[in-house]
């Protein structure tokens, strides 16, 4: 095979690595000299066809393979492209002569000198390549080029696929203001990358919240004194801060109410809030009233449940309740049904009614931050009937309270297993949970909500939230569904990537999008045993993982109670957490 002359493109001055002109030497050295590998003979928009010759009695020369990035120089400028096919031409090869091989060559940005007169990558092409345009081997220093940091704000979360000592780079701004998802199948390391992630983001930006929706729990170890956990055991949250959709979700054990429920819930609350706000007084009101603001169903003030049923006790009686007496019956016996339940007693466990937003919001949001910037939301405790509304009090409060804080409180929700809160059939979703992650996805840029999305299953996730996370990193993914929404994502220059989704290896991506400079194949970097998620650290022998195990404690963990001391028998009555509780109801 020929070679190059020393420059590879005598148009453009040789340069180092920081754009300096080289010395003769440097540019001399064969170590940074690409090779000649062939010339174009087909182009369209999109891809170019390369003749190439392969000597395999030539034991010094490198095997063309899938996945290399390829140059070809046209003019002044260098065009980039990605190796996605190789084949012998005629299908014959010989090991005693010169093979003829044929590359094919996706297009998808260019290296040329800027104003400034340095080396410089560009996505899209301004240039096409001629017939018999040479081509090469990319070498380093053009790597470097493309995936060097172009922003104020990068950080390191990796490294090259073919290029192990170049980092791989992404725009922490980027990242947060235009949002991004992790896909892979499951055991790709997703988890893995998100906390490694996140570590990054939280030691460039103090100042960023960071609330992790954790449904496996998962993250409670991977952040050590960075993070705040909340618990099943331990969340306090006021159920008068719901919205009425959220809250009817709750009292109906996660079926759709009837509308006639909504109606009465809907005259109900504010006039529970009234008499809250206004004392006694307020409960002679047939309609919102009193001293202060106009009241509604999902105005965030306090009310107690105790009034709430009593109103609808006094609705039973009256003359103008009597045509629907049926539905409030079965509605104060929801009411009593959910209240009692042991399950339920984050939201309605509370001996008082008190005004406690301010400490809720500043707990979950990390205001003020006091060295926990990461709240992580374990889920698992929480009804599964009933984790929607949850997550949609989140996401809608995250969102709120940006808006209400000038953006001075900046929040990034990480949404773990998303395609559980915003599946692909809107009518397999909750309405709010979607709306609510759908209004942060659209508009939290402006206001400084970010969103960060993990799945295994892209194909069942809401493809209009996806299309709005502007930055993708792409693990292994098997299923030709999930494929097919990462090629519709990547950006056409580089959709032959998508091919090597279902071949990457453990902790390697196809990144792709705002905060990268051009798709690229990497490699995330290893995490310690300490910052990784407790899936990664779960142990699998059958002894050390049953030893130990008290079917008691499973039994009270199960009905929530306090589980029986072994050697009295001493306990919480079996019962007793299923009869009325008032100090549940809150003060009358």
């Amino acid at each position: 095979m020929t070679s190059l002359p020393d420059r590879p493109n005598p148009a453009l001055p040789d340069r180092d690595l920081a754009g300096r002109l080289r010395t003769p030497a440097a540019a001399a050295d064969p170590q940074t000299r690409p090779t000649d590998i062939g010339h174009v003979i087909a182009c369209d928009g999109t891809k170019a066809v390369i003749a190439a010759l392969s000597d395999p009695r030539d034991d010094l020369e490198p095997a063309w393979a899938v996945g290399q990035m390829i140059t070809i120089t046209v003019d002044t400028r260098r065009l980039i492209g990605l190796l996605f096919k190789v084949e012998a031409d005629q299908g014959v090869w010989t090991h005693e002569s010169t093979n003829r091989l044929i590359l094919s060559v996706e297009l998808n940005g260019e290296i040329g000198c800027d104003d400034n007169g340095l080396y410089a990558f560009s996505s899209g092409m301004s240039v096409y390549p001629r017939i018999g345009a040479p081509a090469h081997r990319m070498c380093e220093e053009d790597l470097l080029t493309i995936y060097r940091a172009r922003h104020e704000t990068t950080m390191p979360i990796g490294v090259l696929s073919q290029a192990r000592d170049i980092p791989a780079l992404v725009s922490t701004d980027a990242l947060l203001s235009r949002h991004f998802a992790v896909v892979g199948t499951t055991g790709t390391g997703k988890s893995t990358a998100i906390s490694m992630i996140l570590h990054k983001i939280a030691e460039q930006k103090p100042d960023q919240r960071i609330l992790i929706l954790d449904p496996h729990n998962e993250y409670r170890e991977a952040f050590g004194d960075k993070a705040h956990t909340i618990t099943v055991d331990t969340l306090d949250l006021p159920f008068w801060l719901l919205t009425l959709e959220e809250f009817a979700r709750i009292v109906f054990r996660g079926e759709p109410p009837g509308g006639e429920d909504l109606d009465i819930l809907r005259e109900m609350i504010p006039r529970a809030k009234a008499i809250y706000r206004d004392g006694a007084s307020g409960r002679m009101l047939r309609k919102p009233g009193g001293t202060g603001p106009a009241l509604t169903s999902d105005t965030p003030v306090p009310y107690r449940i105790a009034d709430l049923i009593q109103l609808l006790d006094e609705d039973i009686g009256s003359l103008d309740g009597a045509r629907r007496r049926l539905a409030t019956r079965q509605l104060k016996a929801r009411f009593d049904a959910v209240v009692t339940d042991p399950r339920f007693d984050f939201l309605f466990g509370s001996r008082d009614a008190s005004d406690r937003m301010s400490a809720f919001l500043g707990t979950v949001f990390r205001v003020p931050i006091e060295q926990q910037q990461i709240t992580v939301f374990e889920m698992s405790g929480i009804p599964s009937e009933v984790v929607d509304s949850i997550v949609s009090v989140l996401c809608r409060l995250a969102f709120d309270l940006a808006l209400a804080s000038h953006s001075r409180v900046r929040t990034l929700v990480v949404c773990e297993e998303a395609h559980r809160y915003i599946p692909t059939e809107p009518d397999n979703a909750f309405a709010p949970t979607r709306a609510a992650i759908s209004r942060i996805a659209k508009e939290g840029r402006k206001y400084g909500v970010s969103l960060g999305i993990v799945t295994q299953r892209p194909h069942e996730l809401d493809p209009t939230i996806l299309s709005q996370c502007n930055t993708i990193f792409a693990l292994r993914l098997g299923n030709d569904a999930d494929q097919d929404v990462i090629r519709r994502a990547i950006a056409n220059g580089s959709r032959s990537a998508v091919a090597f989704l279902s071949s990457l290896a453990d902790r390697e991506c196809i990144a792709f999008g705002k905060a990268v400079s051009t798709p690229m194949r990497m490699r995330f970097h290893h995490v310690g045993r300490a910052a990784r998620p407790t899936s990664q650290q779960a142990r699998t022998s059958s002894g050390a993982a049953g030893s130990g195990v008290s079917m008691h404690q499973i039994v009270a963990q199960l009905r929530r109670e306090r589980a029986p001391d072994p050697d009295t028998g001493s306990g919480a009555n079996p019962g007793s957490s299923f009869q009325i509780d008032a100090r549940r109801l809150g003060p009358v």
